[in-house]
């Protein structure tokens, strides 16, 4: 052996298998859609928060609201598959999520022609986008004040309106250039009345989507399930007394400081349960900082995760034995000695991990026909990777259309934990996202929704507490 190929760091592969999720009564797959399809979701047996009804409304014109109604009715009797797509079972008292859906006028709230007009002639954009959303906090002012609300509420806008208002892009004095986006605008409005929401386009609803109908289906009523209190599955693996949270940052566009951040923690326990919390507001200055990521000082640190485990208690009934903590960038000093601050306080055990799911630089080369393996884990010296997406063994098929590349551990913080259960718990993790019914995503459910609830929290006001239930963010 060379001096040089002794210099040469060792590249260990380990292949950690396809996790298992659980469906009524305790059964396991680990496919979402086959799993439902043959056992029904999980909260329906044993009986655990089961929607048996389901009242649906929604906002719409008189057309818009008829065509989307009729769809919705129309697939919840089930829709075919082909070879690359399962069967949509339905979505009915006696099959697939054995749940019913009911419709009344009484649920619903019609934009009428001169209301739509009067938006659509507003201008600049701006204006047209907030003459909008004040239309529709009329309307679900409106239903939220029924005798019987509705369960959910599907918002389905014509083409036209849709069109001019979907975005609005300005530049203002003190926040710099804003985006703003409609379905982001109304999460967080309709959150004021505390009705969860769906959003349907017009080309979903009269066949132009591109995406397969089965498919469709399965994204829009695996949602509406978990939205009406449903939990289509639960996960498998995750250790007894865990709280699992993710740590991310936003800018508020209620601020008019545009070096203001706020923190964003998302905490989930090993049944999956979620939720969403605001944490405090910081300054952070990346060009002082030299580093566009936002980090905390080590009180702000430390106050963060006490938020987060006050209320993770208060919600969750119960107090963690163990937390972990993901964050996607590598902790900076004061942040370990925050966190550890509190941790060291009140649990027993605790990890720090940083994931950097954008890595691109390092990937497996196979010799077969397909990408590696989902699952697969690989070290080369002290570093470690696993790749969350690729070719699944289990079903022999691969769920992408891009060229898989594997999460990075970029940080590690404590030894009481094995590196191989973190990475176990991490792919279980992907599989967590119940706003479809994918078989799992790149990123952690701890950090998969990070942009989105934080391009949520950004239109809630910071005088307004946001709701902490990951179903109003969906």
């Amino acid at each position: 052996m060379t001096n040089r190929q002794a210099d040469l760091p060792c590249i260990h592969c380990q292949y950690l298998g396809e996790p298992k999720l659980e469906f009524a009564d305790s059964r396991l797959h680990v496919d979402p859609k086959l799993g439902i399809s043959r056992f029904g979701p999980k909260s329906f047996s044993p009986r655990r928060h089961h929607p048996d009804v389901i009242h649906l409304g929604f906002i719409g014109t008189a057309e818009s609201m008829a065509t989307a109604r009729e769809w919705v009715r129309k697939c919840s009797a089930g829709v075919a598959g082909d070879d690359k797509h399962p069967e949509f079972p339905g979505f009915m008292s006696d099959r697939g999520f054995f749940s019913e859906l009911q419709f009344d006028d009484d649920w619903n709230a019609q934009l009428c022609q001169a209301e739509v007009e009067g938006v659509l002639e507003t201008r600049p954009s701006r204006m047209r986008f907030d003459a909008l959303l004040g239309l529709l906090e009329r309307k679900l002012g409106l239903l939220s004040t029924k005798d019987q609300p509705p369960t959910c509420i599907v918002l389905a806008l014509p083409d036209v309106l849709y069109a001019k208002c979907r975005v609005t892009n300005y530049r203002d004095p003190h926040l710099g250039d804003v985006h703003r986006d409609l379905r982001r605008a109304f999460k967080a409005l309709a959150m004021k009345y505390r009705i969860p929401t769906q959003l349907v386009r017009q080309q979903t609803v009269d066949g132009r989507e591109r995406d397969h109908p089965s498919k469709v289906a399965w994204n829009f009523f695996t949602g509406l399930y978990f939205k009406a209190g449903g939990a289509p599955w639960g996960p498998t693996g995750l250790t007894p007394g865990t709280c699992y949270l993710g740590i991310a940052f936003y800018r508020s566009l209620g601020s008019t400081n545009p070096l203001v951040h706020t923190s964003l923690v998302q905490a989930f326990d090993e049944h999956g349960n979620g939720l969403v919390l605001r944490g405090p507001d910081f300054n952070w200055n990346s060009r002082e900082k030299g580093t566009r990521s936002p980090h905390l000082n080590a009180e702000r640190a430390e106050r963060i995760l006490t938020i987060a485990l006050d209320r993770y208690r208060d919600e969750m009934q119960q107090t963690p034995q163990r937390v972990v903590v993901h964050k996607s960038s590598v902790y900076w000093p004061e942040e370990r000695i925050g966190f550890k601050a509190v941790l060291g306080r009140r649990v027993s055990r605790f990890d720090l991990l940083s994931l950097d799911t954008r890595q691109s630089f390092v990937r497996l080369l196979t010799t077969a026909s397909y990408p590696p393996l989902r699952g697969t884990r690989f070290t080369i010296g002290d570093k470690d990777y696993l790749y969350t997406t690729g070719f699944i063994a289990d079903l022999g098929q691969f769920h992408s259309l891009h060229v898989p590349s594997p999460i990075r551990v970029a940080d590690h913080i404590g030894q009481d934990t094995s590196r191989e259960t973190l990475l176990r718990e991490v792919l279980v993790l992907t599989k967590m996202n119940w706003n479809s019914s994918r078989l799992g995503g790149k990123s952690p459910i701890t950090l998969r929704f990070s942009d989105l609830v934080g391009e949520i929290m950004q239109e809630i006001p910071p005088e307004r507490d946001p709701l902490p239930q990951f179903k109003f963010y969906m």
